[in-house]
């Protein structure tokens, strides 16, 4: 089974954020970037998928960005992908379909059994790129998949829904988003990182084409106001209630 990981640079969330002079981008000073949680979910997804066949195959871990993200890419190879895939480009657009449009030119002569996702990418929060690619290369696409199971040339995947779930059965090749719940990712062992530097990682450039969506601006969020102190007694209560109804109108 050959599969392909789409996975993104992004930067730790627990970092303290900036914007940058131009008012458009995050200030780089003094991030740290990782894999996209969803897309190391997907990763292991792969992985196992590979594991159950045997290790017949290989996981191909794929990514657009700039050289920096050779990085992420090595993570995967450490955790067990063959050999990654870099599309060049400055930085990852705003225009999720400039991307797709790019992952599906790469993917389209892969020859992939399998094309893997992380549901949603936690810095946009995006989740349309993988089903556009799965549009731009015709293929059945299975999103916020959590269960997962391949026999032959068919797969079956459990989907979380809002506030319910769906069984799908669907032919391969396919896309599918991975979400979580799945499985939890395995944790790079010193061989596996080792071994990760002599992996091959192919760098080409991105074909990106024409991006329509660009940032015209960003705003930090406004600073939360200062709690109060109401008491911590009983006596406290119908004034709470008086701020929920009259201030906070949630009641």
């Amino acid at each position: 089974m050959k599969i392909a990981v789409c996975i993104k640079r992004v930067p730790v969330m627990e970092t303290k954020f900036a914007i940058a002079a131009d008012g458009t981008r995050v200030d780089d000073a003094g991030l740290k970037y990782d894999v996209n949680d969803f897309d190391l979910w997907a990763i292991e997804a792969g992985l196992q998928l590979k594991e159950k066949n045997n290790n017949v195959g290989e996981v191909v871990a794929i990514s657009l960005g700039p050289d920096a993200a050779q990085e992420q890419i090595r993570k995967a190879l450490a955790m067990g992908a063959d050999r990654g895939i870099l599309l060049q480009a400055g930085s990852t657009p705003a225009d999720g379909l400039a991307v797709a449009r790019a992952l599906a030119a790469e993917l389209k002569d892969g020859g992939y059994d399998l094309i893997l996702f992380g549901r949603i990418a936690i810095d946009s929060m995006n989740q349309m790129t993988g089903p556009m690619v799965a549009e731009l290369l015709d293929l059945p696409c299975v999103t916020n998949v959590f269960r997962l199971d391949i026999t032959g040339t068919t797969g079956r995947a459990e989907r979380a829904l809002e506030g319910a779930s769906e069984v799908v059965e669907f032919p391969l090749p396919a896309l599918l988003t991975i979400d979580d719940g799945l499985n939890k990712e395995r944790l790079p062992s010193l061989k596996g990182i080792m071994a990760a530097k002599k992996k091959p990682l192919e760098v080409k450039p991105a074909q990106l084409g024409e991006a329509r969506v660009a940032v015209q601006k960003m705003v930090l969020p406004p600073e939360r106001a200062a709690g109060r102190i109401l008491g911590d007694s009983a006596a406290a209560v119908p004034e709470l209630v008086k701020l929920l109804q009259t201030e906070a109108k949630v009641l």
